[in-house]
């Protein structure tokens, strides 16, 4: 019998944040966030080389998010201040590395970089992720220079697995390095990312944390 799980998780509230699923209407607010934020973004997204894009193109992925996200097939998250008001970035809960495993990815706008914004949503991904949906496993995947994020997972207790070689696109045409580092649910409860404050809730308001 399939196992019926409590989430996903909608909406997540940190102390700073708001993380929720996309909603086209979103569009431009991304679209300012990204336009803004181009050269911080391009030595480390690879997506980011493609940028600018016309607003329409914006509101087709979002479209696309939050398909994905009602159907259960992957989980993009926007992140917005308290307000609601502003982009400061992304991140997901991504389905790419298996089942009962997650992948979490973000990036933070330019102008709210070296606030910890990073650490607070991954935080709060982490807890989401085994809390609610019950996973065995969490990854977060950066590039061995990118000393910023490796930082954030460092901070919240996940584990450096392996550095494998000439694995995603990079500059020029060349291969980059990635780090992979994980957090299994065995060592979840002793992890700092265990005493993220948030809220969560569920596609119809409900509390789920």
């Amino acid at each position: 019998m399939l196992e019926l799980r409590p989430g996903p998780a909608y909406r997540i509230e940190t102390e700073r944040l708001v993380l929720r699923c996309y909603q086209p209407t979103d569009a431009p607010l991304l679209k300012a966030a990204i336009d803004a934020s181009l050269d911080w973004l391009r030595p480390w997204m690879p997506w980011a080389r493609d940028e600018p894009v016309p607003l329409p193109e914006k509101v087709n992925l979002l479209r696309r998010f939050r398909g994905m996200f009602d159907l259960g097939q992957d989980f993009p998250y926007g992140a917005f201040n308290r307000e609601e008001t502003e982009v400061l970035g992304s991140s997901g809960l991504h389905t790419r590395v298996g089942a009962d495993a997650r992948e979490i990815g973000y990036w933070i706008h330019a102008a709210h970089a070296g606030q910890g914004l990073a650490t607070e949503l991954a935080g709060a991904l982490t807890r989401v992720g085994f809390e609610v949906e019950k996973l065995d496993r969490i990854e977060i995947h950066c590039a061995p220079d990118n000393v910023r994020s490796s930082a954030v997972a460092r901070k919240l207790g996940y584990v450096h697995e392996a550095t494998l070689r000439q694995r995603l696109p990079g500059s020029e045409g060349r291969k980059r390095d990635t780090m992979i580092w994980s957090l299994f649910a065995s060592d979840y409860p002793n992890s700092p990312a265990a005493g993220a404050k948030l809220r969560a809730f569920d596609a119809t308001g409900q509390r789920l944390l």
